[in-house]
């Protein structure tokens, strides 16, 4: 909430796509962030359509992020998860998209990777899963520097 408006959910995706925001997984649900029709694609390792949508978005990712043409990209950063609506990405996502962040806000890259630090949730009664990050959280905290 901020003045009284809901401004998102830190349980269900939301698609920011400006370059001061750090972007979420891609979405499945629906046309994308549908929270009425969540669910992943359900194409498989093989599927060319996967294969080919991956590709694009590695590509994309790159360009977004200026990345160099062979660097690694994350797997939450390029598929979608199996509800299409996962609210977090994965601490390697979130510090490589720090510089551009810091760059469209025009702050220090190191600010913007205390900001991460800050918001990464460990992993779940300390063992299942790993540590991430949540989208809407880290942008809200982000926006506050702006106010």
């Amino acid at each position: 909430m901020r003045s009284g408006n809901t401004v998102g959910s830190s349980l269900i995706s939301q698609g920011f796509t400006a370059p001061k925001y750090f972007h979420p997984r891609p979405s499945a649900a629906g046309r994308g962030f549908d929270a009425t029709s969540s669910g992943g694609s359900n194409l498989g390792p093989i599927s060319e359509r996967l294969v080919h949508a991956v590709g694009q978005r590695i590509l994309q990712y790159r360009a977004e992020n200026t990345l160099a043409p062979g660097a690694l990209v994350p797997a939450d950063a390029v598929t979608a998860s199996a509800s299409g609506l996962d609210p977090h990405i994965s601490v390697k996502n979130a510090l490589l998209q720090a510089s551009r962040v810091a760059n469209s806000l025009g702050l220090e890259e190191r600010t913007i990777r205390l900001y991460i630090e800050r918001y990464t949730e460990g992993r779940d009664l300390g063992i299942l899963g790993e540590p991430r990050v949540n989208v809407l959280m880290l942008n809200l905290a982000l926006d506050g520097i702006l106010k």
